[in-house]
Formats: C-alpha cells, sequence, structure tokens
C-alpha cells in the first residue's frame, strides 16, 4: 500500500492486536473498512521474549504480589504492541495520524464470567493510557467488561466478525479459531449467529511439547501423528463438564491448563510423552468437531484460523471427524489464518468509535447489544 492510498479520504484504516491465550506473541494488522469487506494492509507478528511469556503464564495462576507484577507485565505488553504497530505503519508507508484507532485486546490472565457474585469478571493486562502516549493513536480497549455487566460472558466476541467475512447468504457456514482456546462462529443460512468457546484449543498441546521436547510447539503436529491415541484417557479428557455445558459458555486457562492435564494423567502413569501428545490433539479435534456435529449438521464447510489452522494433523483429525464436510484454512477465504483475530479487533475498535454495539446477545448471553470498550485519545 503506499502512502498516497493510506491518506486517502475515504480510507478508514484502524489497526487490531491480538495476543491470545497461546501466549507466543502479538498479531497486528492494518485493515482499511471503506469498502463493503475489510481490507488487510499489512500484517505484522512480534514474538513475546521467553521473560515476558513466562511472567504473563504465571500470572493465570495466583501467587504473591500478583497486582505489581500484573501492572509492570501490562507495561512490556504495551511497549510490544507499540513495537508491532511502528513496525506496521513503516512496512505499510502509513503516518499515525492517517489511522483512526488501535484496537487493543489485552492479555486475558483471568476469565470468570459470572462467578463468585453473579457477575463474575474477566482481566485483561493492558495500558491503553500508555499506548495512546507511544502510539499517537486513539485506543479502544477493554472490550469484554460491558457485556459482562450486562450479564453475558464477555466472550467469544469474534463471531460477529466472522459472519460479516466468512458469512454466504442462504448457507450454514462454521468457522472456528483454534487459539490457546478454541472457539466456533455458527453462520446460519437465515443469518442467525451462534458463537462459544469448544473447549482447549493450543494451550495444552503447547504446554506439553514445551516441557518434554524443548520446542514452543509441535510444528505441523508431527510429533503427535508418532504417537498413539490412548483411548481410556481420551474418554477421562472428554468427560470435563465443560464441554457437555449448553452455551453461552467460555472459557481459558483458568480451566485447561497444566494442573487439570497433571489432574487426569495420574492414572496414566506409564503413558509415554508421544502418546499423551497425540490424545491431546485428538482432544482438541473432538471438542471441536462434536460442537459442528450437533449445532451445525448442515455446514458444508468448515473455515478454520488461529495457529491450529497451520496444524497440518489437526486439520487432518477434524476433517477424519467431520466426513462430507470440507475442512479448510481461512486462507482459502482471503484471510491468513493468524489475522482474522486480530481483524476481528480492528472491527470492533471500529464498532466502538462509530457508537455500534459489538457484541451478539445471542453469542455471549448478555441483556441487550451494548457498545463495547472504552477510547482513550491520543
Amino acid at each position: 500500500m503506499t502512502a498516497t492510498a493510506a491518506s486517502s479520504p475515504a480510507a478508514q484504516l484502524y489497526i487490531g492486536l491480538m495476543s491470545g491465550t497461546s501466549l507466543d506473541g502479538v498479531d497486528g494488522v492494518l485493515a482499511d473498512f471503506s469498502g463493503l469487506h475489510p481490507r488487510v494492509l499489512g500484517y505484522q507478528a512480534t514474538p513475546f521474549e521467553p521473560a515476558l511469556k513466562q511472567t504473563l503464564l504465571a500470572l493465570n495462576t495466583p501467587a504473591d504480589n500478583e497486582l505489581h507484577r500484573a501492572a509492570l507485565a501490562a507495561n512490556s505488553l504495551v511497549r510490544v504492541y507499540a513495537q508491532t504497530i511502528q513496525a506496521l505503519l513503516a512496512s505499510t508507508h502509513t503516518s499515525a495520524r492517517d489511522v483512526r484507532a488501535i484496537g487493543a485486546h489485552g492479555q486475558t490472565v483471568r476469565h470468570q464470567p459470572g462467578a463468585f457474585d453473579g457477575t463474575g469478571y474477566t482481566l485483561q493486562l493492558n495500558n491503553p493510557a500508555l499506548l495512546a502516549e507511544l502510539s499517537g493513536i486513539d485506543v479502544v480497549a477493554d472490550f469484554r467488561s460491558r457485556d459482562l455487566a450486562a450479564g453475558g460472558q464477555g466472550a467469544p466476541l469474534v463471531p460477529a466478525f466472522h459472519a460479516g467475512v466468512f458469512g454466504r447468504p442462504g448457507q450454514c457456514m462454521a468457522s472456528m479459531n483454534i487459539g490457546g482456546i478454541s472457539n466456533i462462529s455458527v453462520l446460519h443460512s437465515d443469518g442467525t449467529v451462534q458463537g462459544w468457546d469448544c473447549g482447549p484449543g493450543n494451550a495444552l498441546m503447547d504446554f506439553w511439547c514445551q516441557q518434554h521436547t524443548g520446542q514452543a510447539f509441535d510444528r505441523d503436529g508431527a510429533w503427535a501423528a508418532t504417537g498413539t491415541v490412548h483411548v481410556d484417557l481420551l474418554h477421562r479428557l472428554r468427560s470435563e463438564d465443560f464441554l457437555s455445558r449448553v452455551p453461552p459458555k467460555s472459557t481459558g486457562r483458568d480451566l485447561f491448563n497444566p494442573s487439570w492435564l497433571q489432574q487426569h494423567l495420574r492414572a496414566f502413569d506409564k503413558l509415554s510423552a508421544v502418546d499423551v501428545q497425540a490424545t491431546l490433539t485428538e482432544f482438541t479435534a473432538l471438542a471441536c468437531a462434536m460442537d459442528v456435529c450437533v449445532h451445525a449438521p448442515e455446514a458444508q464447510t468448515l473455515i478454520v484460523c488461529g495457529g491450529g489452522a497451520l496444524n497440518g494433523h489437526l486439520m487432518r483429525r477434524l476433517s477424519a471427524h467431520l466426513p462430507g464436510i470440507d475442512v479448510v484454512s481461512s486462507e482459502t477465504q482471503g484471510l491468513p489464518p493468524l489475522q482474522v483475530e486480530a481483524a476481528a479487533f480492528a472491527w470492533l475498535a471500529r464498532q466502538t468509535v462509530l457508537g455500534l454495539p459489538g457484541n451478539l446477545p445471542k453469542v455471549t448471553g448478555a441483556q441487550g447489544a451494548r457498545i463495547l470498550g472504552g477510547i482513550f485519545k491520543a
């Protein structure tokens, strides 16, 4: 994209930033919303330094001095955000003054909707005021809390965006984001949309792979593909109550974490590491596939985005459990898998700036449509 295109009066430029439960880093996009469909003009991935990744991971679990550690981690995260933004602007020859706003989701470290007092909470580490100072661009942040206050889950928020970019009039489509946690969007032929968290995505697989191979993730699922699925362990994992809970529902590392996994592994201490990895991959595939079978049996296509779309073995297992459904990467729809969620938060920022709702009450369970997030002016 040229500087001339960026500064065109017709351009509606927004930046979306996403750092998800996989904790691998920040995905950022520069998107233009001036046409009928959003157009990604630039993409930048910035990995987390190991120390920051470990700090963020540790903050998912109660420990000492959390407030201090969380505040400093938020500052560090925002500096990675700012680095990502600068790289996006440079690569697309875009001036900060031409970008209307940044949608910065923050890093989810706790997600307890409806818990404890009937409202619960969801916590995304962020410092949008600092990001506005560092970038010189308005920042929209704190997207989940208003939906939560209205009685919703605060998540997932991407189904409305999925409907806009993946929906086809008169056709039932399903899209699946497989990040650290997996979530589904069911785009019905009549235009109605459903969505919820299915269960684990890459979080458990990544943890196990890191622990036993030293690699951050199982590239293409190659390691899992050499193992054998252990049926009894798989049955135990699938007995988790969350999987059978009726939507709306959402989850995170609060549930699907190493402690949860270790509890289930106690009865299988002689199982090889590679067979556990194969079983975890099968568990993720089945959790996703069963929700498609139950809630979108008429769908002919499942569009997969997120890091899971790059796991060839996982994609093959999804296909095996969904005969008659074409399981494809979002790349086939013109939007690469690692760009979808970042683009969704660019869209959510635009909704907020325009004073339009960002949630779907049928998805989150909120009492009604709400304008999400707060705006931090540059």
